[in-house]
């Protein structure tokens, strides 16, 4: 299994279909939505929305699981440092020894209810991936007046994160071969190899693709893909879903 998106994407929902620039501008709604919600039930309904739609669009569990395990991971962690180090309204008191553990409601509260606009602001920047091709993201991004700097960095950095992976399965195998992962002290040794390995490759791949980008002649302008005209229906649909979930967060 690819642990990138782009690899398995196939097309049969219509979602894959629609404009990129349409679901760029649905997204960053939806974001201030959620980030200006007081409370937990618009962002977990928004997170419903967006498991369903990543099992709609039949995406393996495994790569699900890869790209909403690190903010779960934050999330944890910020519902425990607030459940335990914030709050007044104390739900119980453990004397451990010297310590006291105390947990709080009202810290356990306002812990859910960030942890909510993590997973669910998350879960949209990531559904946004899954159902866009990125030369199309970029292109609206590109539309919406982003900066050029930025583009041209996410093309250069998406274009060498494959190199980078290959290079770095490569290295792995050869060191798993040699044992170089037999026991902890040499699987240490060998992931340090590793990562030296890779950013001596990265290095060496920006000095030759800024001279050859010289030679050729670039001037900066990197080309995007022109844009067709929206189409009606979609901007419409959009328009109005976006509608019904401002009713459901001022509720």
């Amino acid at each position: 299994m690819h642990p990138f998106t782009e690899h398995f994407k196939k097309g049969k929902s219509r979602i894959y279909m629609v404009d990129a620039r349409v679901k760029l501008v649905f997204a960053i709604l939806l974001l201030g939505l959620i980030l200006s919600y007081k409370g937990i039930l618009f962002p977990a309904f928004v997170i419903l929305i967006s498991i369903l739609t990543c099992i709609r669009l039949r995406l393996p569990l495994k790569v699900f699981l890869l790209r909403f395990s690190e903010p779960l991971f934050i999330a944890s962690i910020l519902i425990l440092l607030k459940f335990f180090f914030t709050g007044k309204n104390a739900m119980f008191m453990i004397n451990f020894a010297s310590f006291t553990i105390t947990g709080y409601s009202d810290g356990l509260k306002e812990g859910l209810m960030i942890a909510c606009r993590i997973l669910a602001a998350t879960s949209i920047v990531a559904l946004l991936g899954f159902s866009t091709i990125f030369t199309e993201l970029i292109a609206a991004l590109s539309w919406l007046r982003v900066p050029k700097s930025f583009t041209e960095i996410l093309i250069f950095a998406y274009r060498y994160i494959f190199v980078l992976f290959e290079e770095a399965l490569v290295i792995y195998n050869a060191q798993k071969n040699r044992l170089g992962y037999s026991n902890i002290r040499r699987g240490l040794s060998s992931f340090g190899t590793l990562s030296g390995s890779l950013v001596l490759k990265a290095f060496e791949h920006n000095q030759n693709l800024t001279i050859s980008m010289i030679q050729r002649g670039y001037d900066g302008n990197i080309p995007m893909l022109r844009h067709k005209p929206f189409k009606p229906p979609e901007v419409i649909l959009s328009a109005l879903v976006i509608a019904i979930l401002a009713f459901i967060w001022k509720i």
